[in-house]
């Protein structure tokens, strides 16, 4: 089962959770099982139908660009993160 990794942020909607085991098959589906166990927390991750702007998803260390829709596997870390400006 992919492993979602909760952002210090985000931790008071889980309960302190930090580390979340839950089925799915792209992040869509991860962040769906999310709120189903945790009402409210899709509105911090997601704005309409993609992730919220100034915010990434790391599958397996990498950084997607495919948002919602990027796949996992069942041993996938997946990670919320800050996008992080500079210049």
């Amino acid at each position: 089962m992919p492993r979602v990794f909760i952002p210090a942020l985000l931790k008071p909607h889980t309960g302190g959770r930090e580390i979340i085991d839950l089925p799915g098959e792209n992040v869509r589906q991860l962040i769906d099982q999310l709120e189903s166990q945790f009402p409210g927390i899709r509105e911090k991750l997601c704005s309409d139908s993609d992730m919220k702007p100034g915010l990434n998803v790391a599958v397996d260390g990498n950084i997607s660009s495919r948002g919602l829709r990027q796949k996992v596997a069942p041993n996938s870390e997946v990670h919320f993160l800050s996008a992080i400006g500079g210049g």
